[in-house]
């Protein structure tokens, strides 16, 4: 199956918009960043046209999950999540009543992902696209916008408060919102109300599975509190790869006390931020550092290695839950597995996560 013509204007649209969008960056930024994703774009729209009869089922290469009905059926709603932790809570509530597909496979980076010929196909045939906002997945934002089409696009990350950051003396929100559970709880909300606009006849359903899911995380958000409580109270510090977990400490009451890089993967650490960093830890004694799943850890283990500390054994879940059969394969798991790795980590006493009888009927 080849790509429409209206789905070529949107690649072509999409590539021009990210290259104008770099224009104003160094030179060096531009070559990273600006060129090489537009010739990036341009090659995937040559070479989709030009083995077009080929491709067939092949599109679905850069989209994570498929279909959750194998049988596909014309009339049920197709809906489009960009990031992971989003498709899982939204399967969740909805079921078998949509046609859901993740851009984001398990592992990928939200901050960096350049999208595909295929994720122009799923979001010019959605009926709604489901993405976090706050600028966690700026190229697939550039791309929503450049296909324009009417289906509605909701931001749920940002029916949630969010915290500022400082980055060279300008105030951001901070993207990574689902680390508190209580901004989950308002993501489930948002996903249930878009779902119930676009197939109104499954609104008990949709209320239902969304009454569940909700009983399980604030059961989840008590168990988070009461695990980071058996850490000694001087060892509550967390120092990670890149400023993903403000939420989480804020709301576990965990002192953030570094990060190699910012808020998005797309930094790069000086030197000196390197350097700053293994004196804070070797001044605080901090007991472990993590890394993230999502980031290449070389640099952290130089950071444990320098001020002599212990890398945790088991890297954090930042940006997206894990791979099926890995111990963060959904988002509630993948908030237990942090606790866990934290909790034992920096001295406390785990214990696993139970759900409460009015939120285990759905757990998974």
């Amino acid at each position: 199956m080849s790509l429409s013509p209206q789905a070529v204007r949107h690649l072509w649209a999409y590539s021009r918009a990210h290259f104008r969008s770099q224009r104003g960056a160094s030179p060096i930024q531009q070559r990273r960043f600006g060129l090489h994703s537009f010739c990036k774009a341009t090659a995937a729209l040559v070479l989709t046209l030009a083995l077009a009869p080929m491709l067939g089922s092949c599109t679905n290469r850069g989209t994570g999950a498929a279909s959750t009905s194998p049988n596909d059926p014309e009339n049920r709603p197709s809906v489009v999540a960009t990031s992971t932790i989003i498709a899982d809570l939204t399967q969740e509530i909805a079921g078998d009543e949509i046609v859901l597909t993740s851009i984001l496979r398990p592992g990928d980076d939200p901050h960096v992902y350049e999208p595909v010929p295929a994720d122009i196909k799923a979001v010019e045939r959605a009926d709604l696209v489901l993405y976090n906002g706050f600028n966690l997945e700026p190229a697939l934002i550039r791309l929503m916008a450049a296909v324009g089409q009417d289906a509605p696009q909701i931001a749920v990350g940002e029916a949630a408060d969010a915290l500022e950051m400082d980055k060279a003396g300008q105030k951001q929100p901070d993207p990574h919102v689902w680390g508190d559970v209580r901004n989950a709880i308002a993501m489930v909300n948002a996903i249930r109300d878009a779902l119930i606009e676009i197939s109104p006849e499954d609104e008990t359903l949709f209320i239902s599975n969304a009454q569940t899911l909700n009983a399980q995380l604030n059961d989840l958000d008590t168990w988070v509190y009461r695990q980071i409580e058996t850490i000694p109270k001087e060892k509550r510090l967390l120092v990670t790869t890149h400023d993903a977990f403000q939420y989480y400490a804020q709301a576990y009451e965990l002192e953030m006390l570094g990060t190699l890089i910012g808020i998005s993967t797309e930094e790069q650490p000086s030197a000196q931020t390197i350097q700053a960093l293994v004196s804070e830890i070797k001044a605080r004694q901090v007991p472990a550092i993590f890394a993230e799943t999502t980031i290449n850890p070389q640099l952290i283990q130089t950071v444990a290695a320098e001020a002599g500390v212990k890398l945790s054994p088991q890297a954090l879940y930042s940006d997206s839950i894990g791979a099926v059969g890995s111990p963060g394969e959904s988002y509630i798991k993948m908030i237990e597995a942090n606790t866990k790795a934290i909790v034992e980590a920096l001295g406390g006493r785990y214990q696993p996560f139970v759900a409460s009888a009015a939120g285990a009927a759905g757990a998974k």
